[in-house]
């Protein structure tokens, strides 16, 4: 038995406060329901793999790897905070060599008997997983699914339907729930972008793409759409390339999601070259897709980044963001302040951060004190535009 305890988890690098757990009711369901299929599982080298999606902060892969014995559990988690968080909790435990990262796809599921799933609130990121464990795991597959009883609806049953032939609910305990699938269906059409065209005031309509756990989808969020037209004519302080090339981009996009304000900057200035970063695998997906679909993707570099971990200090002089105000499924406005404090880290002085936020939010003291001095642009009744300069 491998010493593990779910108790020595943590959150780090993500935002770790008293009010956020690094394990929650439904990862403890989810080990219990499925402990006996666990211990039952083949070992390496014979039939029956294990898979883990979306595994918050390691509960369910290290978990997993205790209650199998084995050292070969296959990983996906969408958010890159999440894989460091994994990769900082094995180390601490002392097993660092029992996973190993794979996209979501053939490599992760091909052959595996057992899959775990922390369910996403998103019914087209549910769909896309279902569809992808379908096409890629054993016939044999069972699928054990868990999430909090009040971000669950019959609709995820629906969704498991199309990709499986056998969908079951367990008992609730401490509020969780575990939904459990089998007998993966062999019609299932493989999952698909989704496509958005908006009008946003250009020659054409801005075609966005959008991959399952993609926040918002195709959608043109409304606070982006208000911002867009302020960024027609941005301008920042020029910052030469160093040899590394991290400071060849005149904008950053962080937080690009889809790819609308990296496509929208890309096609408004043909001669702007724009990083669009995201801690999202989906999200990366999406924007390559969307500039892809607007016929700008040479001039558009995307990266799958924490907080601009990989920039270098003093690399920008202009950054847009559109910061999330929840971590997870809890509203908290630590993600936003990290990033604010990224955001003051790699400006040069002078450098301009561009944002749009809820108005409710009241974000511009944080910004005044992290970055320097803030001026409003704009407000609408729901969101504030504001331009912070690096002191």
């Amino acid at each position: 038995m491998i010493p593990f305890s779910l108790d020595l988890l943590r959150r780090r690098p993500d935002v770790e406060a008293p009010e956020l757990d690094a394990v929650d009711a439904a990862d403890r369901l989810l080990l219990d329901t499925a402990r006996h299929r666990l211990a039952a599982v083949d070992h390496p080298g014979g039939r029956g793999g294990i898979a883990t999606i979306n595994d918050s902060y390691g509960a369910l892969t290290l978990g997993a790897a205790q209650l199998s014995g084995r050292t070969d559990i296959r990983v996906f988690q969408d958010s890159v905070v999440g894989e460091r968080a994994l990769a900082l909790n094995a180390a601490g435990q002392g097993l660092d060599g029992v996973y190993r990262a794979f996209p979501l796809g053939a490599s992760l599921l091909a052959g595996a008997d057992t899959v775990l799933v922390r369910l996403p609130r998103s019914l087209d990121e549910l769909d896309e997983i279902a569809r992808t464990i379908a096409a890629h795991a054993a016939p044999g597959v069972r699928v054990f699914l868990a999430g909090r009883v009040k971000h669950m609806t019959l609709s995820m049953n629906a969704v498991l339907d199309t990709s499986f032939g056998e969908v079951g609910a367990g008992h609730a305990r401490q509020k969780a729930r575990v939904l459990t699938a089998g007998d993966p269906r062999s019609d299932v059409a493989p999952p698909l972008p989704r496509n958005g065209r908006h009008d946003v005031g250009l020659e054409r309509p801005l075609e966005l793409r959008a991959y399952g756990a993609t926040f918002g989808g195709a959608a043109l969020d409304p606070g982006t759409r208000l911002i867009l037209p302020h960024l027609r004519a941005l301008t920042g302080p020029v910052v030469p390339s160093d040899p590394s090339g991290q400071t060849d981009a005149d904008v950053i996009d962080l937080g690009c999601g889809n790819g609308t304000v990296a496509a929208y900057l890309a096609l408004t200035d043909p001669g702007r070259r724009v990083h669009a970063t995201d801690q999202s695998a989906s999200a990366v997906a999406s924007t390559l897709a969307t500039a892809e679909a607007n016929g700008v993707r040479d001039r558009i570099t995307v990266s799958r980044d924490d907080a601009l971990s990989e920039r270098p200090d003093g690399s920008s002089g202009l950054i847009v963001l559109n910061p999330p105000f929840h971590l997870g499924s809890t509203v908290h406005t630590g993600a936003a302040h990290r990033l604010f404090q990224a955001c003051a880290r790699v400006l040069v002085p002078g450098g301009e951060l561009w944002t749009v936020w809820n108005s409710h939010l009241r974000y511009r003291s944080a910004l005044e004190r992290t970055i320097g001095p803030t001026r409003q642009v704009e407000r609408s009744s729901r969101y504030t535009i504001t331009c912070s300069t690096r002191r």
